[in-house]
């Protein structure tokens, strides 16, 4: 299909769920988020219908482009940092005050949705056309952001726009980075027009950022299930990634008796099984998944001597997340000893969860409450930027209702209703922090 085409079968797709008279008022238009969400579906779309904007592309590129126009447009000054962020600044009225952002990217997986990402562009650039149309003028400066990079897919990696604006970045381990196609570091950011040096000088004073807040796409049922368009998130799970390996001894399938083996699979089976009971011991927010298992020598006619799995270990609090590892390490080693097999355990990675503070989920929810919803918090199971710049700053996140939780794929759609209505309440969030 061509791009014209698809572009404009989106935007009916958009407008004709639309209730205009319930949500096109107080300066924020739908018909104009729509048009906007249709625009950048034509920037690297798929022949599935998807979005391929790999972070550091010239589809990222373009679509930064096209927004910044809009950021013009709207009467936004516009300014680009050495990782590619993207910053369109409205100044307040009381001068030497801290700036309030929001926003979240525009790249995407290989062949993902249109929402993820963009509508957190769209909607905080949404409040400002709606500023514009009622004549509202903040206290605080305000700005709308795009960070590069979000998903990763270069280098995967991800976050990478956020971790430069807050000075988290290890140059020397971004040095020694190659990305899918076997390009260095430096040429992508070359391609891309960027620099080296200008990259890791893109950190930015945190004292004059008051607070961030990002929309995001749901990526879930709960707000499905609870026939709501918008949710308070409480914090964004840190994930700890362990690879546990079971070791027993490779035999003959036909020729070791039953009651003479050390089956590394079925010490694994037990291991697996056993995992799905200790998330809800710890915390309702909790989390664990096997979600790779290889087995060696995986024969047909062998017993199974290793097996080397992972576990994928996320909460929004860190002490409970630190728990539930805890109590998946103490597991392996109990069913290691059950089974007569040893086990070997390696941490890959831990990141830090970010709960969000009671003060802006309080302001979530008063900025809910204003419209008339029901307050719903849950928590974000996946990363997002507001995770990287909420270990410096206040941070908030609003997820918009996912049909069937679908995300990261061409069927990933949220009515135009939800999108608008979670830029109302992001509104009224907004007005109260740059008061």
């Amino acid at each position: 299909m061509e791009t014209e085409e698809f572009a404009n079968q989106f935007f009916k797709k958009l407008m004709g769920e639309y209730d205009h008279q319930q949500y096109s008022h107080s300066g924020i238009d739908g018909h104009r988020v729509a048009n906007r969400l249709a625009e950048l579906s034509r920037i690297g779309l798929t022949p599935e219908g998807g979005s391929s904007r790999m972070g550091f592309s010239k589809e990222e590129r373009e679509a930064k482009e096209l927004v910044k126009s809009w950021m013009k447009e709207a009467g936004l000054s516009v300014r680009e940092d050495g990782a590619g962020n993207v910053f369109g600044r409205l100044e307040g009225k009381v001068k030497g005050e801290a700036a309030v952002l929001s926003g979240s990217h525009v790249d995407s997986v290989p062949n993902g949705g249109h929402f993820d990402g963009p509508l957190g562009v769209l909607a905080a650039l949404e409040v400002v056309e709606a500023w514009r149309e009622t004549g509202f003028v903040p206290n605080k400066p305000y700005e709308v952001v795009i960070f590069t990079d979000e998903e990763g897919s270069r280098f995967n990696g991800g976050l990478l726009g956020s971790e430069a604006m807050i000075g988290e970045i290890d140059r020397e381990h971004m040095l020694k980075l190659v990305d899918v196609y076997g390009n260095s570091f430096e040429q992508v950011l070359t391609e891309y027009g960027l620099s080296v040096d200008h990259f890791f000088t893109s950190e930015r004073v945190l004292s004059e950022v008051a607070a961030f807040v990002e929309v995001h796409i749901e990526q879930g049922k709960r707000l499905e299930k609870e026939d709501l368009p918008v949710g308070i998130v409480t914090g964004i799970a840190g994930p700890c990634w362990m690879e546990i390996s079971f070791i027993g001894e490779a035999g003959h399938a036909g020729n070791t008796p039953m009651d003479d083996r050390a089956d590394a699979l079925i010490a694994a089976s037990r291991f697996v099984s056993k995992v799905e009971e200790l998330p809800s011991v710890v915390s309702p927010s909790a989390v664990a998944t096997v979600g790779r298992l290889h087995v060696y020598p995986n024969g047909v006619n062998v017993i199974p001597g290793k097996v080397t799995l992972t576990v994928d270990i996320r909460d929004i609090h860190e002490e409970t997340r630190d728990e539930l590892v805890e109590k998946i390490v103490l597991l392996g080693e109990q069913v290691a000893a059950e089974r007569g097999v040893s086990v070997e355990m390696n941490e890959k990675t831990r990141i830090m969860p970010v709960p969000v503070s009671e003060e802006m989920q309080r302001k979530g929810k008063a900025a809910v409450e204003k419209l008339g919803y029901r307050p719903y918090y849950l928590p974000s199971g996946a990363g997002h930027d507001a995770m990287i710049v909420g270990r410096k700053v206040p941070a908030a996140m609003l997820f918009t209702r996912s049909k069937d939780g679908v995300s990261h794929n061409p069927k990933e759609w949220s009515s135009l209703n939800d999108c608008v209505a979670t830029i109302h309440v992001l509104k009224n969030m907004v007005e109260e922090l740059v008061k």
